[in-house]
């Protein structure tokens, strides 16, 4: 059942951003935005880490791959 599930995902994912080109890449962006503001607040590890930039630079390197590709 499980395996059922993930490949249903793996399906419609792609079908789903080929029509949404730019949606991974803006998402990258706004998570890059989110932790520059966040360097100002004292949140504790995930700003003094930078996650959401690593997170986020990573999510919009796939999202033009994938545009790229399609």
């Amino acid at each position: 059942m499980p395996m059922q599930f993930l490949n249903n995902l793996l399906d419609k994912i792609p079908e789903f951003l080929v029509h949404r080109k730019g949606l991974l890449p803006l998402i990258g962006i706004l998570l890059i935005l989110v932790n520059l503001v966040l360097q100002f607040f004292p949140v504790g590890w995930v700003a003094q880490s930078n996650l959401l930039l690593h997170i986020g630079l990573v999510v919009a390197i796939l999202g033009l791959m994938v545009a790229w590709a399609v």
